[in-house]
């Protein structure tokens, strides 16, 4: 009987490094998200926090045509353990970025960033390196070592394939919805944004997301990051036309075009539009399947919140009574049934 050899460690809160005798892989991200390449076609698995919901996506058209590199010089039972002689013909800057994603293998964060950042002339090594220092919260080296990642974007990811090491890491877009994102200038860039935003610094978010927007118009995920960050600025009617004009084609095939919808919804309302908001959060409420409970409860909540500002207290008061028998806490229900504790 074949045994499978499998170690998953644990690097930090989010972060494991994955390896088997034929593959290996970095993931970066909450548990419940992944993503694998191999010869067999790419597979993303990702979860709902708080649902024990996942989607599973394969995308086999990739598989023997650049969804897995060619295999490396080394042997196959480890790639990451360079012989005598490789190391002498081994680059320097290379063989530290092995030693480092070989340090993350044997749960040596310290060492492993040491050499990542020794070694972040690579892109690679300076994508994962700021991979690290984001999850470690440190906000500008992160934003530092991204930034010189991005300045070289064409070589993103050619030493992870070389190595056939499929890194991954899940960035937060909304509470609910996480972003699956890989070392290309997508991914790159998705990464400024998070930083950006926790930092305060909009405007640099706004520029990073629309370079995503001019690369592709309709990736949902870019387009639901550009509503989230324009509805920060609810009164800025220009921005608000522009969520309206760049979710007309929205569907609700899945979790991130309900999502959309919600901030399309608000910016029509944000535009005064209160019926046309109420019409695009039912549709938003009709597809409940593999939806986050958060998400839906959100969209009836705001729909809630139309209807009494349209005076339409009746289904107000309705909707409102529904979502306090479901989460009492939820928002502000309470307060507006008039069950909240004096």
């Amino acid at each position: 009987m074949a045994f499978r050899f499998w170690r998953r460690i644990r690097l930090a809160p989010g972060v494991t490094l994955n390896l088997s005798k034929s593959t290996a892989s970095l993931s970066l991200g909450p548990r419940g998200a992944k993503y694998t390449i191999s010869p067999r076609g790419n597979r993303a698995t990702a979860g709902l926090p708080g649902t024990g919901l996942f989607y599973t996506v394969h995308d086999r058209k990739r598989a023997g045509r650049g969804g897995a590199a060619p295999g490396p010089a080394v042997p196959q039972r480890d790639r990451l353990k360079l012989g005598f002689f490789q190391r002498l013909m081994t680059p320097a800057g290379e063989r530290r970025f092995v030693d480092g994603i070989r340090a993350l293998n044997e749960g040596d964060q310290e060492a492993a960033l040491a050499a990542l950042e020794e070694a972040q002339d690579l892109p690679d090594a300076a994508w994962m390196a700021g991979m690290i220092r984001l999850r470690r919260e440190e906000l500008g080296r992160a934003r530092a070592h991204f930034e010189h990642a991005l300045a070289r974007c064409d070589d993103l990811g050619a030493h992870f394939g070389t190595y056939q090491i499929a890194a991954q890491a899940s960035l937060p877009i909304t509470p609910d919805i996480f972003a699956h994102v890989f070392p290309r200038e997508r991914g790159t860039r998705l990464a400024l944004v998070e930083i950006a935003q926790i930092e305060g610094r909009h405007a640099e978010a706004m520029a990073h997301l629309e370079r995503l927007l001019a690369l592709d118009a309709e990736d949902p995920v870019v387009l639901l990051s550009f509503a989230e960050l324009t509805l920060d600025s609810p009164a800025d009617r220009a921005l608000m036309d522009r969520v309206v004009r760049a979710t007309a084609h929205v569907g609700n095939d899945t979790p991130v075009d309900t999502a959309i919808l919600l901030y399309r919804a608000r910016a029509l309302a944000g535009l005064g539009l209160p019926d046309a908001a109420i019409d695009v959060l039912t549709r938003a409420n009709r597809r409940r399947k593999d939806r986050p409970e958060g998400l839906l409860r959100q969209i009836r909540y705001d729909r809630a919140v139309l209807y009494d500002e349209a005076g339409r207290k009746a289904q107000a008061r309705r909707e409102f009574g529904r979502l306090y028998a479901e989460a009492p806490d939820f928002e502000d229900v309470a307060q507006r049934l008039g069950m909240a504790p004096g």
